[in-house]
């Protein structure tokens, strides 16, 4: 059967009342676990698995993979409004977004973030109908040495979130993957920076440290009499034509990086939000208004944050391989629904994989329509009185950490980085090094460690292997760039990106 008349199949049974009414229920619900810290899309479709047993299976896959993709919009609304990020990939939001929202444009950011997910989750899924089979088979060569080489163009883009002082962004670097060491060490198999406390084992979850340091140090940094910016108007809601210029390529470019990004099991959303970040802080034409509530710095992080949610997909239907903790739990609905994720689905299940497929587009657009509307309430949340406001936000803060685990050890970590949060905006530490280097941390120990045990120790495995000396090389040319463009605004008496 050919692809595109497989889609159509797909697409006459994903708009059936039946899925529609399912793929909507999943985009409320992901929206709204998006929106409480802590809790997410993964845990939601945990939870949700014994339920759909009783469902059809398309109808219940379609709904869990609505869950999935919504939970990334929904924790845009609390980062661009309240400066908590509701996972991971939302945090690198909180920097521009919430700057915007203090400025009266809350309702821009929230648009724009709401247009730019829904054309990267679409370009994404375009993707896997069009690419699917080459572009895993891409994704699948990607071993340990290749991942450690492309983590490293993510640290070469931390040179452009260093923020004013490059040993400030550097201490805060370091002090991220401080937090990302702590642990079982996973060659030596023994406690690491746990303190004795078992509960560190598995080391210290970003969830709680985020909420933290975004959430409560925002809220130790501002006076209770601080006034709160008020809910825009219709007409406020709508990005004007600079918006729309200056967001257009940012979209563009974050809906390559989170398509790509997504390809690779076992790389986090986050890490995509990040890149699309930082390669904005090198390419837009105004990288320096970057951290000062730039409409790139929400378009691009939000855009890339679904593309990979959507591209995440890709590997699941080709190849059977779970490309992270969220697809591994709609892997695990599968399983047990009677499916097997793979290329045999393909040839076993035609009927329900392009279903699905169809149902991505679907979803999309659904989530599109939900939210663009909804941005006027959810921007009524600044009407509230900022004391009442003020002790919402911290139940929200204490019940997420503690959501993550059912620890109360969690609600102490959280409250020790609101500290050093507070501490960070006092002495003029940037936060999105120690955010980039905290996710990235794991990821960057792992790689190098399985490289170095493949060959025996020799770190010439990351030039002799094609894929990972390109990545290196492309690090190095960011790194160069990076330096060279510092040099000649010196020499033209311009401040430098650590400067600004």
């Amino acid at each position: 059967m050919d692809t595109f008349t497989a889609l159509a199949e797909g697409f006459g049974a994903a708009l059936s009342p039946q899925n529609l009414l399912f793929a909507l229920i999943g985009c409320l619900l992901g929206t709204i676990l998006g929106i409480l810290p802590g809790i997410g899309s993964t845990a939601g479709m945990a939870i949700l698995i014994p339920l759909t047993l009783a469902m059809d299976p398309t109808s219940a896959i379609i709904m869990l993979a609505a869950i999935f993709y919504g939970g990334a919009y929904g924790g845009t609304i609390t980062s661009v409004l309240l400066n908590i990020p509701g996972e991971g990939e939302s945090a690198i939001t909180c920097i521009d977004g919430y700057q915007m929202t203090l400025r009266g444009r809350a309702g821009v950011a929230l648009t724009t973030a709401g247009v730019g997910s829904f054309i990267g989750g679409t370009i994404a899924t375009l993707a896997l109908v069009v690419a699917a089979q080459p572009l895993a088979e891409l994704g699948l060569r990607i071993g340990p040495p290749e991942f450690f080489s492309l983590v490293m163009i993510g640290l070469a883009l931390l040179v452009g979130l260093v923020g004013r002082s490059v040993l400030k962004g550097l201490i805060s670097a370091c002090l991220g993957l401080l937090i990302a060491m702590v642990g079982i060490d996973p060659v030596m198999g023994l406690p690491r920076f746990t303190f004795g406390l078992p509960h560190f084992f598995d080391g210290i979850s970003y969830v709680p440290v985020l909420v933290g340091i975004f959430g409560l140090g925002e809220m130790l940094a501002t006076s209770g009499a601080a006034p709160r910016p008020k809910a825009p108007t219709l007409r406020e809601l709508l990005p004007n034509r600079t918006d729309v210029r200056r967001s257009a390529p940012a979209i563009g470019r974050a809906s390559g990086i989170g398509t790509v990004i997504g390809l690779i099991p076992g790389v986090s959303s986050a890490i995509s939000s990040l890149l699309a970040y930082s390669t904005e802080k090198k390419v837009s034409r105004h990288r320096d208004e970057l951290g000062q509530g730039a409409i790139e710095g929400v378009a691009a992080p939000e855009t890339a944050n679904n593309a990979h949610s959507n591209a995440a997909f890709i590997p699941l239907f080709t190849l059977g391989i779970p490309a992270s903790p969220a697809i591994a739990v709609l892997m695990g609905a599968f399983l047990q629904n009677g499916l097997t994720p793979g290329p045999q689905l393909f040839s076993s299940e035609p009927e329900l994989v392009w279903t699905i497929i169809a149902s991505l587009f679907v979803g999309n657009l659904l989530l599109l329509l939900l939210n663009v509307p909804l941005v006027g309430l959810w921007t009524r949340i600044l009407a509230i009185p900022y004391s009442v406001l003020r002790a919402v936000i911290f139940a929200f803060i204490v019940i997420g950490s503690y959501a993550v685990s059912n620890s109360v050890i969690d609600i102490y970590v959280m409250v020790f980085f609101g500290l050093v949060g507070f501490v960070f905006r006092q002495v003029g530490l940037p936060l999105a090094p120690l955010v980039l280097t905290l996710i990235l941390g794991p990821f960057i120990e792992g790689a190098l460690r399985e490289s170095l045990q493949i060959s025996q120790g020799s770190f010439a495995i990351f030039i002799d292997r094609p894929l990972s000396l390109v990545f290196l090389l492309v690090a190095v040319l960011i790194l160069a760039a990076s330096l060279f463009g510092s040099g000649l605004k010196r020499k033209a008496g311009l401040p430098t990106d650590a400067e600004v």
